[in-house]
């Protein structure tokens, strides 16, 4: 079986459980939602300074999505876990949050930013999947747009056997969640296990396994290129693996999606 059968074979990742706990956890550890969406909207505004339209990709629960609606006009998520989309529209009345895969989405419109946080454009499964998901950020894009992109650890930068744990307590709600991270590959293969105990409840244990490409700095940036922007890395970011920022190009004329990147082959 490939990395990519793997990660599409997980595509259940993200589900009921962890929709419910997802915010608890990492509220609780600490995570700077509010600083990471700062720090995209400054380097987004540096080459759009009147971007108002905000589409957020892998939006989640909508833990970035609900601080980008304080700083653009208007904002919208797209999300392929139904659980976590149905989470972040229970968070964000009025906001849209779309059904969608980042590889292959079209809604019709057009936004002058558009965003990927948290690691999650790691989730394609192969070079050829990152270009076709950034071939349809462009497509989603204004001439002069922005798409700013939180990657997932570059392979010399990855933490091969890595664990982390962490004990939070939440509205009456005590989660224990235990990660492992090892690399096979190309990829890294992320074992998470939580705990989740409740009062009158009883505790209750599950097993998330994320798969996550390992992207080289230079494939990210050839990939923005193929799909028509301009790119630029920032390595200073809140998350701590630095920031992609693309431009698409302003005379509209952005290179065309391929049949294969549209997923028609």
């Amino acid at each position: 079986m490939t990395v990519a059968d793997e990660q599409r074979a997980g595509e259940t990742m993200y589900g009921t459980d962890l929709a419910r706990v997802y915010d608890l956890v990492h509220r609780g550890r600490g995570k700077d939602y509010r600083a990471e969406t700062e720090a995209v909207a400054a380097a987004a505004r540096r080459h759009r300074p009147g971007a108002a339209r905000l589409l957020d990709i892998a939006c989640g629960t909508g833990g970035h999505l609900r601080h980008f609606a304080d700083l653009f006009g208007h904002v919208e998520g797209l999300e392929l876990s139904a659980p976590m989309a149905e989470a972040a529209r229970r968070a964000l009345p009025g906001v849209s949050v779309h059904p969608g895969d980042m590889r292959d989405f079209r809604l019709g419109t057009t936004f002058d930013v558009v965003t990927c946080m948290f690691g999650s454009i790691g989730y394609t499964a192969s070079v050829a999947e990152l270009r076709r998901a950034l071939a349809v950020f462009a497509r989603h894009l204004e001439p002069g747009g922005v798409a700013v992109v939180d990657p997932w650890w570059f392979p010399e930068t990855f933490a091969d056997g890595h664990v982390s744990a962490d004990v939070v307590t939440v509205e009456g709600v005590t989660v224990s969640r235990l990660s492992h991270s090892a690399r096979r590959g190309r990829a890294s293969y992320m074992d998470v296990h939580f705990v989740v105990a409740e009062p009158g409840a009883g505790a209750r244990h599950f097993v998330d396994t994320h798969i996550i490409s390992l992207f080289s700095r230079s494939e990210y940036e050839e990939a923005f290129r193929e799909a028509g922007f301009t790119v630029e890395y920032l390595p200073e970011a809140p998350s701590g693996r630095g920031l992609f920022v693309g431009v698409r190009a302003g005379d509209g004329h952005g290179k065309p999606a391929s049949d294969d990147e549209r997923g028609t082959a």
